[in-house]
């Protein structure tokens, strides 16, 4: 378990989330105050349509928030251009069109753009991050082949592979085990679990594998309809606060096994 004193990546205070158009402005969540420690590994946990994608949009800067802070690094992120947020977070979104007619190592490449020139020439520099995130991701044997050939799995870890190679000390991703078998979900998370401890970014995700994010997370971003909290899991099991996450009738926690279980 990471240590209280770790540096922090990510903060926010007071963020409310949600959607502005000219006309009225719709609030998703509020009052969200979170912490994130370099080399964590976070998992962000919620029922579906609580706003899980929203919170990540709008902490990477896909979309802006509607009031409050967001710290990277201890640096604003409404005062940091999309060049500037590219070296501080990576992202990986579930269903991002790539071209799949890329290879491997093109697509991995592309996580080089930040710092490449303006025609995209590859630095020795840009290649060793590259080969760097290809051996971390263990996926050597995969460089050369195009992205069509991929599965699911070999696939995400390519796009993981691109958001090591872009070097940031945030990498977000949006349900990176989607699509997988519950091999895969466990060999993905347990890769990003090791991924914290030999580079020390800070990874948060959104999942529904909460089982699988009790046994491997560091901390639990816990998204609900009147609030967000955050802790530990074993903090989170203390204050009862999985008890009522789903309806009784069907699930259960079990305190016992840390685990939710179906009610029979």
């Amino acid at each position: 378990m990471k240590t209280s004193n770790q540096h922090i990546i990510l903060q926010t205070n007071n963020l409310s989330i949600g959607y502005r158009n000219k006309s009225e402005e719709t609030l998703i969540a509020k009052d969200i105050n979170i912490q994130i420690e370099s080399g964590a590994l976070v998992a962000l946990i919620g029922v579906n349509g609580v706003g899980k994608s929203t919170l990540l949009r709008s902490l990477s800067g896909i979309q802006d928030s509607l009031n409050g802070k967001i710290l990277i690094n201890g640096l604003q992120k409404n005062k940091l251009n999309s060049l500037e947020l590219s070296t501080l977070i990576s992202v990986v979104l579930t269903e991002q069109p790539i071209s799949k007619n890329l290879s491997v190592y093109e697509l991995i490449a592309l996580g080089r753009q930040p710092y490449t020139n303006w025609i995209g020439t590859l630095s020795e520099e840009d290649k060793t991050h590259i080969n760097q995130a290809i051996e971390l991701v263990n996926i050597s044997s995969l460089q050369h082949k195009k992205c069509y050939e991929l599965s699911d799995g070999q696939l995400q870890k390519t796009l993981i592979a691109r958001a090591l190679a872009q070097n940031t000390p945030l990498v977000i991703l949006d349900e990176p085990t989607t699509h997988l078998d519950i091999y895969h979900q466990a060999h993905v998370l347990k890769l990003l679990k090791d991924l914290t401890q030999r580079t020390n970014k800070s990874i948060l995700f959104a999942t529904h594998e909460i089982n699988l994010a009790l046994q491997l997370c560091d901390k639990i971003i816990l998204m609900e309809k009147d609030k967000v909290s955050i802790g530990t899991p074993l903090e989170l099991i203390e204050k009862d606060a999985f008890t009522n996450l789903f309806p009784t009738d069907l699930i259960i926690f079990d305190r016992s096994s840390q685990t939710f279980k179906i009610n029979t």
